[in-house]
């Protein structure tokens, strides 16, 4: 991951804002400690922090295009770009074999549109110093982050982290996935509108599992594209256990160079991290046995945990409990990977969203209310799992990358007859289907390994410590007028209103609070699901564990 910053529609001295930005990017070059790049004029600057993973010699950033005079500034990769530069008719002076340069040229030649030709993870910036035009675009999903907002004097700031604006504008909000803005237009566009989001019509596609398998198998190795050691996370479950098992198939092989050349690092490594003898650690451990990985199992204590949450809440501009609890470990981990030399992972989000993997989903009433909930999920991925995923990382410079969610695979997942995807019990358990495509490519105890939340599989304790000390840190009196402190958002239990007095601290402005999603959840549920059970919305918590009817380990 990289960290980008704009500041557009200059109204303001253009060199005076281009030392406030210098200023401000030093607040984003957690993501990208490799190198720091700034081009400005009397309209617009963009300035760039770079994570080195594609063209190490010359992929730096802001990129310019030499005959336009357009400039870019990427937070991304592009894992298409092979495919994408062969579509340009004009000749283009490519400075750099960057996935990300051919943005320019692709957007001199299509426009705005080709925006949905790309397959990536990508939020980026692009000015047309000429006509003092701009362009600004995000990723389908959102797996990269990206906020937009305007100070009091009506200068345009684009960032990569709310913290490089978070005391500059006054009016903050978070640019939406799946689309892009033209400045001179002004007009916000959705570019991404796959049939599947179409929940008039529900998918019919009948299940192939050969499909499903494949399609998963070039997900992954698209995004083994990279110039750096690279890693695979294991958490003991099958989703990342499956991304695991595929990438070691692809180790001994450079997928640039399309299976040509020998791998520059063909040894792969993988990482686990837990409180000492948690349940994911054991699992994860037969995973790395199973594919050959070289396993490296980190350990942390409850009070290392706790120690790390004003830095965690600090980085992932969030309150979400959920999103806090599983983020903890993962940042804690993201440092020791960095640590050894490993400039990006793969991970394994997304796949509870696509298939109904959450416990909560064994009571979903029928198709159509299973498939519904799948679409929303994956439209608020971007503020919890994305987001804790991207962030957990980029805090050490470490690049985290989803398979599951890539755009090919997407099409194949989510087609699929919602009612083939649905629990049966006693016959069909969760994410049944993904488990059966995959049978053979890691042990049985992990391929039907019940769901285990992150958050829940890294130790039971874990969850437990945070609510004692929360207990331990708010009074009931404190609870009892949560209204008063916190009017936007009221936390309803103590876990909520620590992190919520956390939050605040880092990031006083008002706006900040409404850009964090709250409404009730069960075991990770959108709010619109707590109305499957009526039990639910006495006992709404976000643990795996609140599904004790389905939870075989539920307390």
């Amino acid at each position: 991951m990289c960290g980008i910053l704009a500041i557009l529609e200059i109204k303001d001295n253009a060199a005076k804002l281009r030392k406030k930005a210098l200023a401000l990017i030093k607040r984003l070059r957690h993501r990208g400690p490799d190198w720091s790049g700034i081009y400005s004029d009397e309209s617009g600057i963009l300035l760039h922090e770079r994570l080195a993973i594609v063209d190490l010699e010359h992929g730096a950033q802001p990129l310019v295009d030499r005959r336009t005079r357009r400039v870019l500034s990427v937070n991304g990769e592009i894992y298409n770009h092979e495919e994408l530069r062969k579509l340009l008719t004009k000749e283009h002076d490519f400075q750099t074999a960057s996935d990300c340069e051919p943005i320019l040229y692709l957007y001199d030649e299509f426009g705005p549109e080709f925006v949905g030709r790309m397959n990536g993870i990508f939020a980026f910036a692009l000015y047309d110093p000429g006509p003092k035009d701009y362009f600004i675009a995000r990723d389908p999903i959102g797996v990269v982050p990206l906020y937009w907002g305007r100070d009091t004097k009506g200068n345009l700031y684009v960032s990569s982290e709310l913290k490089a604006i978070a005391d500059v504008c006054q009016k903050i909000d978070e640019f939406p996935p799946g689309h892009y803005y033209r400045g001179k237009e002004k007009k916000l566009v959705k570019y991404y509108n796959p049939a599947w989001a179409d929940t008039v019509t529900l998918p019919a596609k009948p299940l192939d599992l050969s499909a499903l398998r494949e399609a998963l198998e070039r997900a992954v190795k698209r995004q083994l594209m990279c110039d750096v050691p690279y890693g695979v996370l294991i958490s003991g479950g099958v989703d990342s256990s499956l991304v695991a098992a595929i990438a070691s198939k692809f180790k001994e092989k450079r997928v640039e160079d399309h299976d040509k050349t020998p791998a520059w690092w063909p040894r792969l490594h993988s990482f686990s991290i837990g409180l000492l003898n948690s349940p994911d650690l054991k699992m994860a451990g037969k995973v790395a046995d199973h594919i050959g990985s070289i396993h490296h199992e980190i350990h942390f204590t409850e009070q290392e945990g706790i120690d790390a949450i004003p830095d965690v809440i600090y980085h992932l501009e969030t309150f979400d409990i959920t999103t806090i609890r599983a983020a903890t470990p993962m940042y804690l981990m993201a440092r020791k990977i960095k640590a050894m030399g490993i400039k990006m992972v793969l991970s394994g989000e997304g796949a509870d969203e696509i298939f109904g993997g959450y416990l909560y989903f064994h009571k979903a009433p029928d198709a159509r209310e299973f498939h519904e909930e799948t679409v929303r999920k994956l439209a608020l991925l971007h503020k919890y799992d994305c987001l804790r995923a991207n962030k957990s990382t980029a805090a050490w410079g470490l690049e985290a990358r989803v398979p599951f969610l890539d755009k090919e695979f997407l099409e194949v997942a989510m087609n699929i007859n919602p009612g083939e995807k649905m629990c049966v019990p006693g016959k069909r358990m969760e994410k049944w289907m993904l488990r059966k495509a995959f049978e053979g490519y890691i042990p049985d105890e992990i391929l039907w390994r019940q769901k285990e939340q992150f958050s829940d599989g890294v130790g039971y304790n874990w969850i437990d410590s945070l609510k004692a000390r929360a207990e331990e840190e708010i009074s009931d009196k404190q609870l009892e007028n949560a209204a008063c402190r916190f009017p936007v958002k009221t936390p309803l239990t103590k876990e909520g209103y620590l992190y919520r007095g956390i939050f605040e601290s880092h990031f006083p402005n008002p706006e900040a609070p409404k850009l964090v999603p709250d409404g009730p959840s069960i075991a990770c549920s959108t709010p619109t699901a707590v109305r499957w059970d009526a039990s639910w919305a006495k006992t709404a918590d976000p643990s795996g564990r609140a599904v004790k009817s389905v939870h075989k380990d539920g307390r």
